[in-house]
């Protein structure tokens, strides 16, 4: 390690997040990213990783997308973060490109910083709208750390902050229980039902067949706002601009982020109903964000959608699906007591292990075999695995050469190792 990154991340103990640079280190990872490009990082010592987390799709059209580059940096000769209070040119033009992307009846944006200021957006939008405070959620659902997005969660994430909802304010259950989730919205006194099409968080375990289109039609039945969590599912990563679109369903509400940025500069984007968007002809005041639908971050996602949009990028993601379907077929086959499962749709990979830690030792593999990739936070079981949707062939090729080589040094350092998780405080030092 050079010097200059031993002191960086000294520095980083001292002045930025003791407890995370120390797990980090723990687990295996050194990390200190410098240079970037496209779906290549560089270490400040110079090795390069391929990038298989993306920041949970920030990174969707790669690290300094030259198109998104030259957009911002014409539109920083007319344009700045603007003001959030008056109409916009630039965000009245992204608001009209989403409602063309999203189905009839989706009608307004509401621009927000990052995921979860979009999430405490849609879920107040939803309870302004119904005049019911209580929220259905998943169980070991992830939606962001702010508000009200950190209250719909995991309380992995609301227990340290002491932010746990009230009784009865968010209702939590099982992923793909039918009746659990139909008895949740029967009982008529929820505002809305929030699920990411696929919880990321969780390690993207797929929806069952009529699942989704279940709980809409549940919704419907029982006058309960429908918000789709599309921050890490939306953008083209599961072949379709909108992952909810491949069950044929209807959101009230969406959300929109992260890869919406183009990786260059942050924005969020919730779009809803008239219905669901009630408060903004009855007070347009409701809800304020001075950083919200940043003018150069609309330039951004302007650029962001246009490219999600072109013939050529649907049949990239499609063959990104199908080389890696086949290729972590054969991987699997080889290494089956501990490669057990893979959930795929489209880009969006969980990659699942026979061991309660075994992504933890994939992730700690693929890092010394140069890939980046997470483990996830509710199942430490399994890797999630996110593609980039302008990968090269030659690069997915690289990608699974390399997996196979950590997989089996994983299967091998998982069977031998102690725990990795054994934090000081519960909880303490898991991935985002």
């Amino acid at each position: 390690m050079s010097q200059a990154k031993e002191n960086c991340l000294k520095r980083s103990k001292e002045f930025w997040n003791p407890g995370k640079t120390e797990d980090w280190q723990r687990f295996g990872v050194d990390l200190v990213i410098d240079r970037r490009e496209m779906y290549y990082i560089w270490d400040m010592d110079g090795r390069r990783l391929i990038d298989m987390h993306l920041n949970g799709g920030v990174y969707n059209i790669g690290h300094r997308n030259p198109e998104v580059i030259a957009a911002v940096s014409e539109g920083m000769e007319h344009f700045d973060i603007g003001n959030h209070h008056f109409p916009s040119l630039m965000r009245t033009r992204v608001a009209e490109e989403l409602a063309k992307l999203t189905p009839e009846g989706l009608q307004y944006t509401i621009f927000a910083s990052g995921g979860g200021e979009a999430i405490d957006i849609a879920l107040k939008s939803a309870r302004h709208a119904m005049q019911r405070k209580k929220i259905i959620t998943l169980q070991k659902c992830y939606h962001g750390h702010t508000g009200l997005a950190v209250k719909a969660g995991d309380p992995r994430f609301s227990k340290l902050f002491l932010s746990e909802g009230e009784p009865n304010e968010f209702v939590q259950v099982p992923f793909n229980d039918f009746e659990a989730m139909e008895q949740a919205i029967s009982a008529g006194d929820a505002a809305c039902v929030i699920i990411e099409t696929i919880p990321a968080t969780y390690g993207f375990p797929l929806p069952k067949k009529g699942y989704l289109e279940m709980v809409k039609k549940q919704c419907e039945k029982h006058d309960v706002l429908y918000v789709a969590d599309e921050v890490q599912t939306g953008l083209m990563r599961t072949g379709k601009m909108w992952a909810y679109e491949n069950h044929g369903i209807v959101p009230d509400i969406m959300v929109t982020g992260k890869g919406l940025s183009g990786g260059i500069y942050p924005i969020a984007a919730v779009v809803v109903s008239e219905r669901a968007g009630a408060w903004l002809r009855e007070d347009g005041f409701g809800h304020m964000s001075s950083f919200g639908g940043a003018e150069l971050g609309c330039i951004a996602a302007l650029k962001v959608l246009e490219i999600c949009q072109r013939p050529e990028v649907k049949r990239i993601v499609d063959y990104i699906s199908e080389r890696m379907r086949v290729g972590l077929r054969a991987i699997q086959a080889l290494y089956p007591d501990f490669f057990i499962g893979i959930r795929q749709s489209g880009v969006v990979m969980g990659l699942e292990f026979d061991h309660p830690e075994g992504a933890m030792h994939v992730m700690r593999s693929l890092y010394q075999n140069g890939v980046w990739a997470i483990f996830s936070t509710l199942d430490p079981r399994v890797l999630q695995f996110k593609a980039g949707i302008l990968l090269e062939r030659e690069v997915c090729d690289d990608i699974l050469a390399r997996l196979e080589t950590a997989v089996g040094q994983a299967r091998t350092a998982a069977r031998k190792a102690p725990g990795l998780m054994q934090f000081k405080d519960e909880g303490k030092g898991q991935a985002a």
